[in-house]
């Protein structure tokens, strides 16, 4: 009978130890940003995958405005005429930050393309703080509401941080890529739109 009565108490700590790391991973969930998260992490860990779409297909025009963390104006529109790569970020993120040389060295590389990130979860100072470590050239706007991606989400679902979005240079969706960008992955969807123009 002692036996039994240890046997039962076992199971009673096995559930209680359970439901207590159940209301523990619940408890450190990111409130929601406007993107699935994964608990605990705050992102959702994309494969990398790519979608393009053909000139017939795409969706758009795609138009983002906001203020940028430094205090300026933001207007996709005013980019009309150059392909344009949005970004998804928040600087707690790893791959927003396994990503970010790349995208730092194609914004400084390639002519004819604008670049903007949309920041789903950082206030202004871990933002900047971001943006001085790498020494990041283009400006990203705060969407800690999910207000900007829910605005783009009949155009364009943006279901992952980080999410890089190629626009035509008319402001059409040419390719997407859901997780992290790969440098070599994100140059050829860049060089393939501004090739359409030539």
């Amino acid at each position: 009978m002692r036996g039994k009565t240890f046997k039962v108490v076992q199971v009673v700590v096995a559930v209680g130890i359970v439901i207590g790391l159940v209301a523990a991973l619940t408890a450190c969930a990111p409130e929601e940003s406007g993107a699935s998260d994964v608990v605990g992490q705050g992102y959702v860990s994309g494969d990398g995958s790519v979608q393009t779409y053909d000139p017939g297909e795409r969706k758009g025009p795609v138009a983002i405005t906001g203020t940028a963390f430094e205090g300026d104006d933001v207007d996709t529109t005013e980019w009309v005429g150059d392909v344009v790569v949005v970004n998804t970020w928040y600087a707690a993120c790893a791959p927003c930050r396994a990503e970010a040389p790349d995208l730092v060295e194609l914004a400084n590389s390639k002519d004819g393309v604008q670049f903007l990130g949309i920041n789903t979860d950082d206030d202004a100072g871990a933002a900047l703080a971001f943006q001085r470590t790498f020494d990041v050239p283009y400006p990203s706007i705060e969407d800690r509401t999910g207000a900007v991606i829910a605005g783009l989400a009949d155009v364009l679902p943006l279901q992952a941080v980080p999410t890089t979005v190629v626009l035509d240079q008319e402001g059409n969706v040419a390719a997407r890529v859901i997780g992290q960008a790969e440098h070599s992955t994100l140059e050829a969807l860049i060089d393939e739109v501004l090739a359409e123009a030539a």
